[in-house]
């Protein structure tokens, strides 16, 4: 039977780190070859409700194996820092760390953007956009042979959706503050960072608390190969997971929950390798071994800021005083 090297390489961090780690499995997908491929969401840290919390995910497109390998590598440097890190431990103790890692396990093993029903998953959510989307990708409900597939009207989300939003709703929207990042890749030349909303150009409800969020990482790293900015700047959709996770955070009250998603350009990785074209793994996936192994690297020092981020959260987040200035140099810098 064919195997799924992404979860063999997590279900073996999971046994390194089965002392730290609360393990469950969600649900098991069905693939048209028989296989039963399980979807985990991983928990450590405080559960404590009263603290902050952040969440990875990876995986949501099949294609898109980076995304999967960022959460894994990344889950992976926890679990053996724990086994020597003093302060590591003091950080759990203020902190609940949630990873679901491979999302959609069916595409991947598959090799499709989809999963095995043929559904897009970042289209899938009831939300419509409420300006003109570009054709087809942009979300469709004609066929599921075609990519970017919705689902039929008025269905229930896909399971792995379900999946994910109930661990976002269970971990994260329990919270007065929480953070996620999924990880993807495909779009362009350069590694963005993006936040909500994708159905709308209009700005979130938490616009300052973005531009805080933005200003401290620019504090933090002053050089940094990433593009921060709504992904309503470069396309919308219908359907977006974060957008409707994010809408159901706002009907809370004293809540501020901020879902990014990192978007790593893989245009780069073609242009240094141009015969990636010609694969499709490779339009989305780095495929030389060295290549693969810095963009792991690359990118675990964002996932650790934005982990602590949301542990010292109390420390950047804008104040009564400070929101308005955060607020305008948000618009000033995003939606002119």
């Amino acid at each position: 039977m064919k195997q799924l090297p992404e979860l063999e390489e997590l279900e073996r961090t999971l046994d390194l780190g089965h002392k730290y780690l609360e393990v469950k499995q969600l649900h098991a997908v069905s693939t048209p070859a028989g296989s039963r491929l399980p979807v985990y969401a991983v928990s450590m840290g405080n559960p404590s409700p009263e603290l902050p919390a952040i969440g990875f995910f990876g995986g949501v497109h099949g294609l898109e194996r980076i995304g999967a390998e960022v959460v894994i590598a990344f889950l992976n440097n926890l679990v053996m820092r724990l086994q020597w890190d003093a302060t590591l431990h003091r950080q759990l103790e203020s902190v609940r760390m949630v990873f679901m890692p491979i999302v959609n396990p069916g595409g991947m093993l598959m090799g499709t953007r989809a999963n095995p029903r043929g559904v897009d998953l970042m289209r899938n959510a009831p939300v419509e956009a409420v300006d003109q989307v570009p054709f087809l990708i942009g979300g469709q409900r004609i066929s599921s042979g075609l990519p970017w597939f919705r689902g039929k009207a008025g269905a229930d989300m896909e399971a792995e959706n379900q999946a994910l939003s109930n661990v976002v709703e269970s971990e994260l929207l329990t919270r007065k503050f929480s953070m996620a990042l999924d990880c993807h890749s495909g779009f362009g030349a350069r590694d963005r960072i993006w936040f909500p909303f994708a159905h709308t150009r209009k700005p979130i409800t938490h616009l300052a608390e973005m531009q805080a969020l933005k200003e401290v990482f620019l504090q933090t790293y002053s050089h940094h190969p990433y593009v921060f900015e709504p992904q309503s700047l470069q396309y919308l959709a219908h359907g977006d997971v974060w957008d409707h996770l994010y809408l159901r955070a706002c009907q809370k009250q004293d809540r501020v929950f901020l879902p990014l998603t990192l978007e790593m350009g893989s245009w780069l990785w073609i242009k240094k390798n141009p015969r990636q074209m010609f694969s499709l793994k490779g339009i989305f996936n780095p495929l030389i071994e060295h290549r693969q192994h810095r963009v792991l690297r690359r990118h675990l020092s964002l996932l650790d800021f934005l982990s602590r981020a949301a542990c010292s959260h109390t420390r950047w987040t804008p104040t009564d005083l400070t929101r308005a200035g955060f607020h305008a140099d948000a618009l000033r810098n995003w939606y002119r």
